[in-house]
């Protein structure tokens, strides 16, 4: 368990070190173009998630993310307090990785972010982009476990466009980013509203792919 929560750790340090550094480089590089500036913070996203689900798939199986998580633990197929410990490390992970990130960069080590990401699209963007990330994990899992890492980089790397909240889809990640005045940021207001709908999509998920992947021998 130690070794699994390290994996959930390091993999989430990695994830925040990753989106906010690469949205202080794309924001400092785009010139004030701000397509140029997303897609500058969408490719590193999507590439070092495949990266680090890879890595640390076998380990912990490479969660990141407390909506998986709870995803999981939903199926019964991690122990509550294992997922509650999933969830701190996670958390504690992806803020150390938004300081080094600032770190790096030459930021304050904690800069709450002054971005306001709120309103019914905002909200309706994350249930979407976390129904769907869920349902990409679950899908994969059912039908060919060896491309989870690529079909979730490829996942988030659409959903950064397709979603008016450039998907979040974590509520780890959205908490971190509260911590960071930068491109990726997030008014920490706004962010009990993001978790929320994050979670919510993660339970509907879960329930409604459950029945959706249900063998064809149970009954219907």
């Amino acid at each position: 368990m130690i070794r699994k929560l390290i994996g959930e750790w390091i993999g989430s340090f990695s994830l925040l070190a990753t989106v906010v550094g690469s949205g202080i480089m794309a924001e400092d590089l785009a010139g004030g173009n701000v397509a140029i500036a997303l897609l500058g913070n969408t490719i590193p996203t999507g590439a070092i998630l495949v990266v680090l689900i890879l890595c640390f798939g076998p380990i912990s199986g490479a969660h990141f993310n407390p909506a998986v998580t709870l995803t999981f633990a939903i199926r019964k197929e991690i122990e509550a307090r294992h997922a509650a410990l999933y969830v701190l490390f996670q958390i504690s992970g992806a803020i150390t990785g938004v300081i080094v990130a600032h770190v790096m960069f030459d930021h304050a080590l904690i800069d709450p972010s002054t971005k306001v990401r709120a309103g019914i699209g905002q909200w309706v963007a994350e249930f979407v982009a976390t129904f769907g990330l869920i349902g990409t994990i679950l899908c994969c899992l059912k039908t060919k476990p060896d491309t989870i890492p690529y079909a979730v980089g490829l996942y988030i790397t659409a959903a950064y466009w397709f979603t008016s909240s450039t998907s979040f889809a974590n509520p780890a990640v959205t908490i971190a980013r509260g911590f960071s005045n930068t491109f990726a940021g997030i008014s920490p207001a706004n962010v009990v509203a993001f978790v929320g709908v994050q979670l919510l999509a993660a339970v509907l998920a879960t329930f409604f792919f459950g029945w959706l992947l249900k063998d064809q021998n149970q009954s219907e």
